[in-house]
């Protein structure tokens, strides 16, 4: 059994349920972004992961985690758990045709491995290899493939159906494909932690929100639109506010 199996199963699971309980419930409300189809079972994952998974258990954990583990130690275990990343990140650029970012990422594996003892020192970014990781869930938006529906996942956050299965193609590649269900799990939690302790500065743009739930899945739309493009996603325009401006102008 694979982490991404379990992944999996927790996804069709909760979908399954908050969908029964989503139409037993006599009161209907009706959402408008066509991204976010599964709003009425999204919300309440995301008032579950927030206002209780996350002030209960994660971020006093990753607090913890980050006050009493020196941060040399936490760098290496970070840099370390990142380095298995690599091997896909580089079959995911040959896969678009980028063959100079799929060398880069190889060099990094590679060097990491070795001289910086299976990852725990970063010394290829030091040799100007930096780290541009790359999901098969960006290979298939690359291709034309669409998000598909939003989702917020227990315990996991914000997600989509295309990501989902990029992250279940990426767990079978080598070496996450060799390594064990708990090894995994353990990996990712330490993954979690340092990444909810980034988060700590940007807590304030959340709680100063009018809606969290839309500030993160814009958030979210936006980083991944970031990353399929490279950090240069096209100019999206209204076609329907841009009818308005001309009529304004018009006016004048």
């Amino acid at each position: 059994m694979r982490f991404n199996f379990w992944r999996a199963s927790i996804l069709l699971l909760s979908i399954i349920f908050l969908s029964a309980c989503a139409t037993s419930n006599e009161q209907e409300v009706e959402y408008s972004d066509p991204r976010d189809p599964l709003e009425s079972i999204n919300r309440p994952l995301w008032t579950f992961n927030w206002e209780y998974l996350d002030k209960y258990l994660l971020k006093p954990a990753s607090e913890t985690y980050r006050e009493y583990v020196p941060g040399p130690v936490r760098s290496g275990v970070y840099n370390v758990a990142l380095n298995i990343n690599e091997p896909f990140t580089a079959v995911n650029n040959l896969l678009q045709l980028k063959f100079q970012r799929a060398g880069k990422a190889t060099g990094r594996f590679v060097l990491n491995s070795t001289v910086g003892l299976l990852g725990w020192f970063d010394v290829a970014k030091h040799a100007g290899l930096l780290r541009e990781e790359e999901e098969f869930g960006e290979v298939l938006g690359t291709y034309g493939v669409g998000d598909g529906p939003y989702l917020m996942l227990p315990g996991l956050g914000p997600s989509s159906v295309r990501d989902e299965v990029g992250d279940l193609v990426d767990g079978y590649y080598w070496p996450l494909a060799v390594i064990d269900f708990w090894p995994n799990v353990a990996r990712k939690v330490l993954i979690g932690l340092e990444v909810r302790g980034q988060l700590a500065e940007q807590e304030a743009l959340l709680e100063d929100s009018l809606d969290p739930y839309e500030f993160v899945k814009n958030a979210y739309f936006q980083n991944i639109n970031y990353k399929v493009h490279d950090g240069n996603p096209p100019i999206v325009i209204d076609q329907e506010e841009e009818d308005e401006l001309d009529d304004l102008l018009e006016e004048f």
